[in-house]
């Protein structure tokens, strides 16, 4: 294999100089090149290194304060409590490592989800690899939407145009040529026999031999590695941050009091300064951004279960404030198996049986010992023709279509009429093609067949019949003029009308694509229906419960599309609106009839980007789905872009925030479920975390400003923060999605993550904790007990309330029992070995001494108990007043 300028090479040239051959590479020269070559990647750095995540942990400010804090300890002979805060300090770091590391491995583990494929011809046959293996010689099929996997030198194009602004700068595809060679100073713009990695095939259809992969590529030159996952803050981590700040702050001036009133009673400095270590530590919520951060990548990894891949993070935030699903009809709504039902042909149905891509089942006349009509085989011709759809079986007997849903109805079709479709296609060379579009609604191919040249037109009965000047009929072809094409569009909406997908078939022989398209002979129309998935009918109802309202988007007929809405409960007291009828209404008239509209119908690309727009404006949160290439602007405006993972475009994909992997709308509303939940448990720990923080910062202050002695000492506080608030907070982070959450309107994007029925119960819970615990202490004191079991008596009860806020917080906005509060068995695993750990610290002497814990007698266990657990009811009334007095918004 020798190295050569690609762009000046002729096609024959260059794979024979990279050592390929228009049929590709054997499966095994493939890896021998792989192993060679490396992988079609761009370096990037490993974020995940485990060396630099542990050396990460030590830049928090928080860590380095207790560091020195324990040097400090040990040289002034302190070596009892320098190692127990080193100890905890190696746990922080631990669980911070743990989580941090856990949250890279996710991240890289959906970053290897989202990788694209290629489809390249291996051991002769056409095959869908990663694009990741692609080598050198390879030779790789494009079609339109496809992302581009490595440079190539073109061996065939048709019709192609490569949009390659991310490289060049040009806004205006590339047309490309295989047969040109190129100047040996020719730009990379000038290169129309290339194309090159990173860039997108946005009309036609090309084959190429690849000629550079990975680092080697024209975009591994100048270009660091592509992120497909956005690992910047998102907006909750960053609201977050401001929430420590403040805390921050609120500690530092607090810390301040306390020491400056332990000065003036003269109180030991080092004392002093170990207790306000202690007390900023306590407050300050140093492990909150780690545990948003695995909230979210463990939410997104639940997601990929249920076929949901987010590719953005902040994403997943949005997921819950939805308050519009815009969705596809075919493939997402419906299942995608297109079933030719009826055919039209001569004025005569035929009804076909069947279901799905399974060649069997019987075409019966209408009228009975007819037979099939020798233009009924012309029809069947044209579909096969003017299709690139392939039909198949796979290893497992089941039969599959490689292409268009709609063209594999037609070759199905062909098949139950017992024609050999390798036979007919390989009979009629095609040497031209127009393929279809959305503007268009039809596409014309060009086949040659012993000198004739055959045109075969499919495509919706509106953009195929009104060209049409003829008619094949029994007699021959006969003239169709104006009343004729009227009937013929009649017959067209009335099929249509049983919810029917109608497409009509034409051709013309000896003539070319410019003259097909407008004096064509008319041969007939199938109609096809695509049944609804079985479960898109419950998650259309779940999503109306959950306040969602789903629109439907298609390009199908309006009258196809109104019988499919109804069916699912789409469309009930709405309306149905055409692209045509949209086009006509002024930005205002359209965003007055937002409301009413509940399905648009055969509806071009820009026009779903006007619909966002207009939905945005009303103040909607856009859930849009898409799957072509020109659906990217519509992906990329709307709030979250869902791109389809089985027929969406390469091009979809990348301007999506979430891909669907199975194209099912059920999955939508499973990640919207899931975007719910993880949101909800980030603000269950946020309460859980801040009502212990703040209940403990006014137990402290409280007893400082009364001249009383601190009721806990300095590792007590830092046990509770690392240890009692670490594992329940983990626990939160997994909490199930409860059955209720589906039921509530969608959030506020404005309201933040502090709603006013969060922070009263995180109020009402926090003064709670405050009082409890300081009347337990005045209550121990008041007996004559030791200062140290007063404070190892109030250290049992924060931790115990602690326990019983856990509970309660899960249901933050429900009665505690409205469903099993046990239901977490990960919250509930965690609190046993929490309890397991206190039973050791009470009763170990060794940790006794350590801790300044003691044993209680039974009456002290019962009083901490029953007094630890009025949290629950006073949280439960706190919550119904919530219920009672604030509005939907407020919770």
């Amino acid at each position: 294999m020798k190295h050569m300028n690609w762009h000046t090479a002729t096609s024959e040239e260059a794979v024979k100089s990279i050592g390929s051959s228009p049929g590709g590479l054997s499966s095994q020269e493939a890896q021998s090149r792989l192993d060679k070559h490396g992988h079609n990647k761009l370096s990037s750095q490993d974020t995940s290194n485990p060396w630099r995540l542990l050396l990460e942990q030590f830049k928090n400010v928080l860590i380095l304060i207790l560091l020195a804090a324990t040097v400090l300890s040990g040289l002034l002979g302190h070596g009892v409590e320098a190692v127990a805060i080193a100890v905890i300090v190696f746990f922080a770091v631990l669980l911070g490592f743990l989580q941090e590391y856990r949250a890279e491995k996710a991240l890289q583990a959906l970053g290897e989800l989202a990788a694209p494929t290629a489809r390249v011809i291996r051991d002769g046959a056409e095959v869908d690899v990663p694009a990741s293996e692609l080598v050198p010689g390879d030779v790789c099929l494009l079609a339109t939407g496809d992302r581009v996997p490595a440079d190539a030198r073109l061996m065939q194009a048709v019709n192609l145009r490569i949009e390659e602004s991310s490289l060049t700068g040009e806004s205006v595809p590339s047309e490309k040529d295989a047969s040109f060679s190129a100047p040996e100073d020719a730009s990379l713009g000038d290169r129309s026999n290339m194309v090159f990695s990173g860039t997108s095939v946005s009309y036609g259809r090309g084959k190429a031999v690849v000629v550079a992969t990975g680092m080697q590529t024209e975009l591994g030159k100048i270009a660091g590695m592509l992120q497909n996952i956005d690992s910047g803050k998102t907006p909750l981590q960053k609201n977050l941050d401001k929430v420590g700040t403040t805390l921050a702050r609120a500690a530092i001036v607090i810390v301040l009091i306390i020491v400056g009133m332990g000065i003036f009673r003269g109180q030991p400095l080092l004392e002093l300064f170990m207790f306000g270590i202690a007390l900023a530590v306590a407050v300050v919520p140093e492990a909150l951004p780690a545990v948003v951060t695995i909230s979210l990548a463990l939410g997104v990894q639940r997601m990929v279960k249920r076929h949901a891949l987010m590719r953005r993070l902040p994403a997943v935030e949005t997921l819950g404030s939805t308050t519009v699903i815009c969705s596809d009809k075919t493939g997402t709504l419906t299942k995608n198996e297109m079933t030719v039902r009826r055919v039209m042909v001569c004025a005569t149905r035929f009804d076909v049986e069947g279901t799905g891509y399974r060649p069997e089942g019987t075409i019966t006349p209408e009228q009975p010992n007819t037979g099939l009509p020798a233009t009924f085989q012309e029809l069947l011709y044209a579909g096969v023709l003017c299709s690139d759809a392939r039909l198949y079986e796979d290893e497992k007997g089941a039969w599959q279509i490689s292409g268009d849903p709609t063209e594999g109805a037609l070759l199905t079709l062909a098949r139950k009429a017992a024609l050999d479709i390798d036979e007919v296609r390989a009979g009629n060379t095609r040497i031209d093609e127009k393929p279809f579009s959305s503007e268009t609604k039809r596409m014309i191919t060009l086949n040659s067949k012993n000198g004739t040249s055959t045109a075969s037109i499919k495509g919706a009965p509106e953009a195929v019949i009104p060209r049409c000047t003829s008619i094949k009929t029994d007699g021959g072809i006969v003239p169709l003029d104006d009343a004729a094409r009227a009937k013929l569009l009649a017959q067209a909406r009335d099929m249509a009308a049983n919810a029917l997908r109608v497409l009509a078939l034409a051709t013309r022989q000896n003539c070319t694509l410019a003259e097909a398209e407008t004096d064509s002979v008319f041969l007939g129309m199938v109609g096809m229906i695509d049944p609804p998935r079985r479960e898109a009918a419950a998650a259309v109802a779940t999503c109306k419960e959950a306040g969602i309202i789903p629109v439907m988007i298609t390009g199908d007929h309006p009258v196809t599309a109104q019988a499919i809405a109804r069916e699912l409960g789409i469309l009930t007291d709405g309306t149905v609106v055409t692209g045509a009828q949209l086009h006509k209404m002024s930005d205002k008239e359209l965003e007055q009839s937002l409301d009413s509209i509940q399905v648009y119908a055969r509806v071009a690309p820009e026009h779903k980007l006007r619909i966002v727009s207009a939905l945005q404006r009303q103040r909607h949160v856009v859930a849009m789905t898409g799957d072509g290439v020109n659906d990217a602007p519509a992906l990329k405006k709307a709030d979250i872009g869902v791109s389809m993972g089985i027929t969406g475009t390469q091009v979809a994909q990348d301007a999506s925030a979430m891909v669907i992997t199975d194209d099912n709308f059920a999955s939508i509303i499973s990640a919207i479920e899931e975007g719910r939940g993880i949101y909800e448990n980030i603000r269950k720990y946020v309460a859980y975390m801040l009502s212990l923080n703040i209940g403990e910062l006014f137990l402290l202050a409280i007893a400082a400003l009364l001249g009383m002695p601190l009721p806990l000492v300095t590792l007590q506080i830092l046990y509770i923060n690392f240890a009692v608030e670490g594992l329940p907070a983990m626990a939160m982070a997994v909490d199930p999605v409860g059955s209720l959450l589906m039921k509530k309107k969608p959030r506020d994007p404005g309201q933040g993550i502090f709603s006013k029925a969060l922070l009263n119960i995180i109020t009402v819970g926090a003064l709670w904790s405050t009082m409890i615990n300081f009347l337990l202490y005045r209550w121990q004191i008041s007996l004559g007990a030791p200062l140290e079991h007063a404070q190892a008596v109030t250290f049992v009860s924060l931790i115990m309330i602690q326990f019983f806020k856990a509970y309660s917080f899960r249901s933050k906005d429900t009665f505690i029992f409205a469903e099993n509060p046990f239901k977490n068995k990960w919250l509930n695993f965690s609190i046993l070995i929490e309890l397991a750990l206190l039973v050791l610290l009470l009763y170990v002497p060794f940790l006794q001494n350590i801790f300044g814990t003691s044993r209680h007698t039974l009456t002290e266990w019962v009083y901490i108990f029953a007094t630890a657990a009025t949290v629950i009811p006073v949280l439960e009334v706190a919550k119904w007043l919530n219920r009672r007095f604030l509005p939907a918004q407020d919770h």
